[in-house]
């Protein structure tokens, strides 16, 4: 019973680009300017966050309730396939993919990963801000799924 915004996680790792939605995301610090991230320990996004430093995170709008739904589905293709008919760019501080249509976009580095009961918390440098959008509303989701929109 706790709403939170939905995010995607991207990781570019040498062999894909691996997805996935997130809705354990906040900010931690300012300055300097930390986020933290909440992964199923044992999932292959963390194992692949276990072993690579930089990724992104995309803040969604509520627009992109489908695209999330893509990157939450079990067995999933790679992260190219899901953006095939999404504009996205690759960024330049992460080389992970960033779609253009959410709030926000931050290319982050692991500084911490700490073990947490059954999850793995990423906490971690925030070294670009590739895009604010100047307005919209979050896509958000509460009691297990998105509240109907405005």
């Amino acid at each position: 019973m706790f709403a939170s915004g939905v995010t995607l996680v991207m990781i570019a790792d040498g062999r894909d680009d691996i997805g996935a939605t997130v809705s354990a995301f906040c900010p931690v610090s300012l300055s300097p300017p930390l986020v933290l991230i909440s992964l199923i320990a044992g999932s292959y996004p963390a194992e692949v966050l276990g072993r690579a430093d930089r990724f992104a995170v995309t803040v969604l709008a509520s627009g992109q309730r489908a695209l999330a739904g893509r990157f939450a589905a079990a067995g999933r293709p790679g992260a190219r396939l899901l953006l095939e008919d999404v504009p996205h760019q690759r960024g330049a501080a992460s080389g992970a993919l960033i779609p253009r249509e959410g709030l926000a976009a931050l290319e982050c580095e692991a500084s911490q990963r700490i073990p947490a009961g059954d999850h793995l918390l990423v906490v971690a440098s925030v070294l670009s801000i590739p895009y604010v959008a100047e307005a919209g509303e979050p896509l958000v989701r509460f009691a297990g799924r998105y509240p109907a929109t405005r």
